[in-house]
């Protein structure tokens, strides 16, 4: 992990497009600014972790469910 000190204002570069930009700092609160191309996903962790979970479950679909979804039509 690399760790950095920044000011508000300040920004850092990633694979060079893309940029984080300290927003603001209050107390033990730091907000940022994150400029991405469009294709470049971006989410907080807890919710990236909640996606590939569900993914993961969508993937272990058993047999019964998969007749189950066909005698719905």
């Amino acid at each position: 992990m690399l760790a950095l000190t920044r000011k508000t204002g300040d920004a850092i570069m990633i694979n060079n497009n893309i940029e984080i930009t300290v927003l603001d700092v209050r107390g033990d609160q730091v907000k940022i600014g994150i400029s991405a191309p469009k294709e470049v996903s971006i989410y907080r962790k807890e919710v990236y972790l909640e996606i590939q979970k569900e993914n993961q479950a969508a993937q272990h679909i058993s047999i019964d469910d998969v007749e189950a979804l066909k005698n719905l039509l």
